[in-house]
């Protein structure tokens, strides 16, 4: 029940290669496909919501899920179901040009025979602009059912004059017990001779992947018939471990992983935080990318509580755009674990914000004429020069009228001295400000 990005265009009925199990350098998952309902397995969230699926008429969908999770297989079967001719088109591999051929040719078959067809695109969050907009009219128009099928959640990677005109159904990684089902009907269907226990755990490590699975089982078979030996389970743990680790840099889990990095940190859990480190760098994300999001995070989540934080980020920033990787992980490394661990505060961030919103809610804010560069001719104040004041501070007006209270200094880290600072200094504000 597995994807399969082979097929090229075909009918509804099944490929020879599947009926001819004899082929040995056909892939399992591959000859394993269900072509019913009833031996499809997992997925029964999507049939109890959406019965249409197992109609005879059905609108244009877009399944969305992991890799292994039966979105091919089920457009397939769908096809077999009402009796529609299927045409499959990969969206890495076609441009427009073959798109609208493919398109016309159902057209055709609609308008000479009365035969409705069922476009297939795989990967359509692949598709440029001028793809997506060629299938509007069509789709629109009812010319033939399209059935997409993407990795990605298409309401971020699909323009939204298409997501309008077609279901989005999300499928879910597979149930370890449905995994198992999968495994143990191909063993017994294609008389694969492995023992139980290593099919358990097969099935246990497979991450909710039905073709990972498959492929896994596939090896091991075709192992123990050359050599007339099984891997062990420390063998098979790394061969799905190698291949099941998904990453990517700039979809979903590009975002869900940097955000749960930022918020191990600013949650002061430094175990966590070299975790989701690890992940990003086992998973290739670019390291001068994570160095700038911590040096975002010192001045946002840190600032002046620990003003040596952005003195750590920048110069990781720089150590890592200098070195690369693998040596960088050790500069990442540590400024991971001193920004995770040390006080923090959001005073600063907090403070940038109001401050924008009151200005943005305000008309042009004049400079009072004793901070101007050049004061008027007329004008008979002046400018109180601090330095020449005890404690190098006077009390006088840095605005023309009065302010709301931007920043608000915690009571952590260096801060707090920032804060007794402050509150002395400008407990009694008044005498030569007022003079100004």
């Amino acid at each position: 029940m597995v994807d399969d990005g082979q097929m090229g265009l075909f009918d509804n009925k099944e490929p020879s290669c599947v009926k001819n199990s004899n082929k040995q350098s056909t892939p399992l998952a591959y000859l394993a496909r269900p072509s019913t309902f009833d031996e499809f397995i997992g997925q029964a969230h999507i049939f109890r919501r959406y019965p249409f699926l197992k109609k005879k008429n059905f609108p244009s969908i877009i399944f969305w899920g992991p890799p292994g999770t039966g979105k091919t297989t089920l457009a397939y079967i769908m096809a077999q179901n009402c009796n529609k001719d299927i045409y499959k088109f990969n969206a890495v591999l076609g441009g427009v040009n073959e798109l609208r051929k493919l398109i016309n040719s159902a057209v055709e078959v609609k308008q000479k025979y009365g035969t409705e067809s069922i476009i297939f695109i795989d990967e359509i969050h692949r598709f440029n602009k001028a793809q997506q907009d060629a299938l509007l009219p069509y789709v629109e128009a009812g010319s033939f059912t399209l059935i997409g099928a993407t990795t990605e959640n298409p309401r971020s990677s699909v323009n939204r004059a298409l997501i309008s005109r077609v279901q989005t159904i999300e499928l879910k990684k597979l149930e370890e017990a449905d995994i198992l089902s999968i495994l143990k009907n191909v063993v017994s269907k294609f008389e694969v001779c492995i023992p139980e226990e290593v099919v358990v755990f097969i099935a246990d490590l497979s991450n909710g992947d039905a073709r990972l699975g498959l492929n896994v089982l596939d090896i091991v078979k075709s192992l123990a018939k050359e050599t007339a030996t099984n891997l062990t389970p420390k063998q098979i743990k790394n061969l799905i471990l190698e291949n099941c680790r998904d990453f990517d840099r700039n979809k979903d889990r590009h975002y869900d992983v940097i955000s749960a990095f930022i918020k191990s940190m600013r949650g002061s859990d430094p175990q966590a935080a070299i975790l989701w480190l690890a992940v990003m760098l086992d998973g290739g994300e670019d390291p001068v990318f994570i160095a700038r999001r911590l040096v975002v995070f010192a001045s946002e989540d840190v600032g002046n509580a620990d003003p040596m934080a952005l003195n750590v980020a920048t110069a990781t920033l720089l150590a890592v755009s200098k070195i690369g990787m693998p040596e960088a992980r050790i500069n990442l490394a540590q400024a991971t674990t001193y920004l995770a661990s040390t006080v923090k505060s959001n005073a600063s961030y907090m403070a940038i914000n109001k401050a924008l919103e009151y200005v943005q809610n305000q008309q042009t804010i004049e400079v009072p004429d004793h901070l101007k560069n050049y004061p008027p001719k007329d004008f008979t104040g002046k400018y109180l020069y601090p330095h020449n004041y005890p404690e190098h501070f006077v009390k006088q007006k840095y605005t023309k009228g009065d302010i709301p209270q931007f920043y608000k200094p915690d009571g952590v880290g260096r801060e707090e001295n920032i804060h007794k600072r402050l509150e002395a200094l400008w407990a009694n504000a008044g005498d030569a400000q007022d003079k100004n």
